[in-house]
Formats: C-alpha cells, structure tokens, sequence
C-alpha cells in the first residue's frame, strides 16, 4: 500500500501507511516517520493510545514523563514503547535523519495528537533544535 506522506502536527514526516483513512483499521496505524537531522518533534501525548516504535536507521533522543523529565537515547534496532497518555518529546541530535516505524492503537492517527508545551528547564539544554517538518 503506497498512500503518501504528511506532516504530522508533533513534528516530522510520515509516510501515511495502515490507517482507518488508508485500509480501513479500525484499532491501529502504522506508519514510517522520517525527522530530519538537527530537528525536535513538538512535546505531545496521545489520549488513549499507546505507541510501539521500532528506530529502523539515525538515533533519536526521547523525553518523556511528567514534565519531560525522563530521557532515553534510541539508536538503530532499538524499540520504544510510549504508553497511552505519556508526554514525550523526540530529537534528531545526530548527523542522519531518523527513520522509524510507528505502530498506535488510534485508526485516525492525528485525531488523539495533543500538543503541549515545551517546559523552559528543556528548551534551555535542547537549544534551538527547528521542529522536524520533512
């Protein structure tokens, strides 16, 4: 099934993959996200849906937990899971773009995105990192 890419509202390009939209799911997607080098997705959550990632190529820093206080380095291999309702952020520090394969329990994708803010403690050690937009 090719459908595409689109701009997520988190941050990063997707490749609009297994959706409600594209085949009809009815409890999951599944899509490639690609974040450029050198860019941060937006701090967000998904109401109700958890979140399996499978980092295919580059390396991504996640903050996660209250207040993004939590951090993880992600490297090619590497899985994560973000369970329903956890805030977390990702970042392209390194040279290569990110791929990854994203799998959530929401069809609709975007409909459970919700943004947050970016705290101040992190916006001062992340730097001006751009949000990923493809």
């Amino acid at each position: 099934m090719r459908t595409g890419t689109y701009e997520g509202r988190q941050g990063g390009r997707f490749g609009a993959g297994i959706s409600a939209q594209s085949a009809g799911a009815e409890r999951l997607c599944l899509h490639q996200l690609v974040m450029p080098a050198g860019t941060r997705g937006r701090p967000h959550l998904h109401e109700g849906h958890e979140s399996a990632i499978f980092i295919q190529s580059g390396q991504v820093e996640v903050w996660h937990g209250h207040n993004l206080a939590e951090h993880v380095v992600l490297h090619a291999g590497d899985y994560i899971h973000i369970p329903a309702g956890m805030p977390h952020m990702p970042a392209n520090t390194g040279a290569d773009d990110l791929v990854c394969i994203v799998a959530r329990t929401d069809p609709d994708e975007q409909e459970g995105v919700r943004l947050l803010e970016l705290p101040d403690w992190l916006a001062t050690r992340i730097g001006p990192l751009p949000v990923g937009a493809g």
